[in-house]
């Protein structure tokens, strides 16, 4: 069974695996932009982007305020954080273990026992 943090993680990393959705952050991140404003530079239609807009709302890294008929939408860089974090943790991860590679190439017989 998939906990709950993980699936946010997966959510997280599939909305930013997308090169629209990740334009779209970075528009959204400068101010607020109404669905419209974010469709603009792309060759779909608004129903298109209106999709990945849901992605991104889903993945908690859009805020989209509706004003009557006008949704504006902005970045919400919180769960930005739990992507760094989970980038960390594999980074110190994988650093241990290549020094320890490295050491063990410089001298192989440092670790062993005599």
């Amino acid at each position: 069974m998939v906990n709950i943090q993980e699936r946010q993680l997966d959510q997280l990393f599939y909305a930013l695996s997308d090169h629209t959705r990740r334009q779209i952050l970075v528009m959204a991140g400068n101010k607020a932009h109404t669905v419209g404003e974010l469709a603009k530079p792309f060759r779909m239609s608004l129903a298109a982007v209106s999709k990945h807009i849901k992605i991104l709302e889903e993945a908690k890294l859009l805020v989209r305020k509706r004003l009557g008929r006008v949704h504006s939408c902005t970045l919400d860089p919180t769960a930005l954080k739990t992507a760094e974090d989970c980038i960390k943790f594999y980074t110190q991860f994988w650093n241990q273990r290549l020094d320890s590679l490295v050491e063990q190439l410089e001298d192989p017989h440092a670790n062993r026992k005599k």
